[in-house]
């Protein structure tokens, strides 16, 4: 009998766009499939901001527990969600064609921006928060946790100003409003706007029909940004931005730590060739904490831990 190849997948319409998007490209290759929803901590516990749960992958690892059990055999993710360290076993099986990498801010008119009065943003991201209180330390930042949906909806409910999102995840789902503002001065998260699928190690079924829905130059910028992570520790805890772009035979690199408060900010950009991009991100990592990263990484931990 032909195996059917199960797809794990938050429960979100977001997620749940995504596992579809994977469902039919694997089905018109020719692989019967089955959709597997299943709600992460992530999106149980939103009275608290990410960082102050203290997991890393808190909205991968329902699934890849549910794939070590046998549940599910391949999981979609947002690939800024995961870990830079897979659970033993899993294994990054393929990166898809990345959408659109840039943040963008949802508002109610722009008129803030002439105003020095009381102006509220949201954001459950330390990295978008760090990078506006950067450039505007006047603002308020509160935090907004849920999926995309919760998120706008809140942001309508509440007397803010803005929201910021990632402009992949409102236009793959349709809710990309007319009139929001490009935040092109704000480096993305490592990953963002890619998806990863990931599977077991050992399952070569999954792996031959999976490889044939990988993007290489996304696999190759992606790996560059989460090695770049990697190196610095970040995971979700620290406000890290990286995006690697491939123009022909070049790479294209800006990496960038803040502290906390947005108040120090410590950036790199380079530019490589296509082929000699083994372990650039971790050069360019190490560069950073050269230059100042080290201290600002050991300051932001203890902040950290005294929130947790």
């Amino acid at each position: 009998m032909k195996k059917i190849i199960r797809i794990g997948t938050r429960d979100s319409e977001l997620a749940l766009w995504q596992a579809n998007t994977v469902q039919e490209k694997l089905e018109s290759l020719g692989f019967d499939t089955i959709l597997v929803p299943i709600k992460s901590t992530g999106d149980q516990v939103l009275d608290k901001p990410l960082y102050e749960l203290g997991i890393t992958g808190i909205f991968t690892k329902t699934l890849d527990i549910a794939m070590l059990k046998g549940q599910i055999d391949i999981a979609v993710h947002s690939m800024k969600d995961v870990p830079t360290l897979l659970p033993k076993g899993i294994v990054q099986a393929a990166v898809l064609e990345r959408e659109v990498t840039q943040d963008i801010l949802v508002h109610k008119g722009l008129d803030f921006l002439e105003n020095e009065g009381n102006v509220t943003i949201a954001t459950g991201s330390l990295r978008r928060k760090a990078q506006w209180l950067n450039k505007f330390p006047h603002h308020n930042v509160v935090d907004l946790r849920g999926n995309v949906n919760t998120r706008l909806l809140k942001l309508i409910e509440n007397d803010w100003q803005g929201a910021i999102f990632a402009k992949a995840g409102l236009k793959r789902i349709k809710l990309l409003p007319k009139d929001v503002m490009d935040l092109d001065w704000m480096v993305p998260a490592p990953a963002q706007g890619a998806m990863m699928v990931v599977a077991m190690e050992n399952d070569a079924h999954c792996l031959e029909a999976l490889s044939q829905l990988n993007h290489k130059e996304t696999e190759v910028a992606t790996a560059i940004e989460r090695d770049f992570l990697r190196t610095l520790e970040g995971g979700c805890t620290a406000p890290i931005g990286a995006l690697a772009e491939i123009n022909t035979e070049q790479v294209h690199f800006k990496g960038v730590l803040y502290s906390l408060d947005g108040k120090e900010k410590i950036e790199i950009e380079r530019q490589i060739k296509l082929n000699q991009t083994q372990d650039f991100g971790s050069t360019c990592a190490k560069e950073i904490l050269a230059n100042g990263g080290v201290k600002l990484m050991d300051l932001i931990r203890n902040e950290n831990s005294t929130l947790h």
